[in-house]
């Protein structure tokens, strides 16, 4: 009766039924996106072997490294701003798209300088430049965080599927005509141009221009000085996500990177689920944070616990079905990839509370802090990388992951007095079975 109850007072509160729809647009999609993507990304592997995998996946590492530059740490900053004051909706979305398409350029520059300084062949540098052009269009996705403000997730929702149908019938076609690598590349630039376009269409149909964005120069300086220490940590966040790929690209080549990047991409296959509840939450966070101190924490906690426990509930049975799982998607030539994947996988219960204490370290304009973690565990990952892959090989890479989340997501927060809060969150929602007692706010 209680359970029936709650229930109805859930429906009965717009504002809830507003975010279950919002948060249930997002959700679908990103199943989908899972199911199809993997699915199809299976199949492009086992088609191209783990030689070939691993060269596309350590282009696509090698690119991801400079990523920070075209995303500029802008997402959570100007959705806060839209949430407060939509009126400078255009201002800001001009502002931000303009600092985006900067950054994107940005990332073409580095990466000329960084092929210059390590040349690598001709295939390597046209990977690099096609995967890395897409960043261009990906500017638009300003419009998605106007959406996000709005809790009109289902126009994002629209737009991501049409581009994964899309793409996913040419990969296909790819495939069954034997196309070469170079190819899948360019899939990549195409799928961005796509989303783009899509993003635009809805943004018109809703009756709204981006003849109307302008840049504002006061604008800009006030996003780029909240952004900046996320820039920063977007730099080492790719470092530490992505730098393993490229390091056993380096130490111990193409195959070993292919076997590395199957299990990854089953384990990181499930990271949809924190980005997109949290962000999808974040502006009901937001709201709380206004009404009361005690609603906002407590709304921050549930948020917590749903994150740690999603995160066993998945890591739990793909230990044990690691290996037959491998097999059965990528077949034997894929042979190493499951002891990976049996380790990796655990390393999803910290990025699940990483992703939403994020959330509340932008709520709380504590954004350097948030480098801080972050950079301790890029550090520490890059050490144990060192150490682990000339020792254990590709398991040794999987072990370092693991480790550095451990610690940038969870343990560091324990060391600064302002994130010492989040700590004692995320050990109650760890130890949720054990919790008796109630937190004092």
């Amino acid at each position: 009766m209680e359970i029936i109850k709650k229930i109805s007072k859930l429906k009965d509160s717009q504002g809830a039924m507003k975010y279950l729809k919002n948060t249930s647009w997002l959700l679908g999609e990103k199943i989908l996106r899972m199911t199809v993507g993997l699915f199809i990304g299976i199949w492009v592997a086992r088609y191209l072997g783990p030689e070939q995998f691993g060269l596309f996946s350590y282009a696509q590492s090698f690119v991801v490294l400079f990523s920070a530059f075209a995303t500029l740490g802008l997402d959570g900053i100007v959705i806060r701003k839209l949430v407060k004051d939509e009126s400078q909706r255009d201002k800001l979305l001009g502002t931000a798209f303009t600092l985006k398409l900067i950054g994107a350029f940005l990332v073409l520059a580095l990466l000329v300088i960084a092929v210059f300084l390590q040349p690598s062949d001709l295939l390597a540098n046209s990977l690099f430049f096609i995967i890395a052009s897409a960043t261009v269009f990906q500017s638009f996705n300003v419009i998605d965080f106007y959406f996000q403000s709005q809790v009109l997730s289902k126009y994002v929702v629209y737009s991501n599927v049409f581009s994964l149908l899309l793409s996913s019938i040419i990969k296909v076609t790819l495939i069954v005509n034997e196309a070469p690598l170079i190819a899948f590349a360019y899939v990549i630039l195409f799928d961005s141009f796509v989303l783009a376009s899509g993003f635009i269409y809805f943004y018109v149909l809703k009756r709204l221009s981006i003849r109307h964005w302008c840049f504002d120069k006061a604008v800009a300086k006030s996003l780029l000085k909240e952004s900046w220490p996320l820039i920063l940590s977007g730099l080492v966040v790719s470092m530490y996500m992505k730098i393993d790929q490229v390091m056993i690209k380096e130490m111990l080549g193409s195959v070993e990177v292919g076997q590395y990047s199957a299990a990854v991409r089953l384990s990181e296959a499930w990271y949809f689920i924190p980005m997109v509840i949290s962000s999808s939450l974040f502006p009901a966070i937001l709201n709380a944070k206004k009404i009361s101190k005690e609603l906002y924490y407590s709304r921050i906690q549930q948020l917590y616990d749903l994150m740690a426990w999603m995160a066993i509930a998945i890591a739990i049975p793909m230990t044990f079905l690691s290996d037959w799982l491998v097999h059965l998607l990528y077949g034997a030539q894929y042979n190493e990839a499951g002891g990976v994947l049996m380790i990796h996988i655990w390393s999803a219960v910290f990025v699940f509370l990483g992703v939403a204490s994020g959330k509340w370290f932008v709520a709380e304009g504590l954004q350097i802090y948030s480098f801080y973690r972050t950079l301790a565990g890029a550090i520490l990952n890059v050490g144990l990388n060192l150490v682990l892959i000339p020792q254990y090989g590709i398991y040794g890479a999987a072990i370092a992951t693991l480790a550095s989340q451990l610690v940038a997501s969870y343990l560091f927060n324990v060391v600064n007095k302002k994130s010492r809060i989040t700590f004692i969150l995320q050990s109650k929602a760890l130890l949720l079975p054990f919790r008796k007692i109630a937190f004092k706010y």
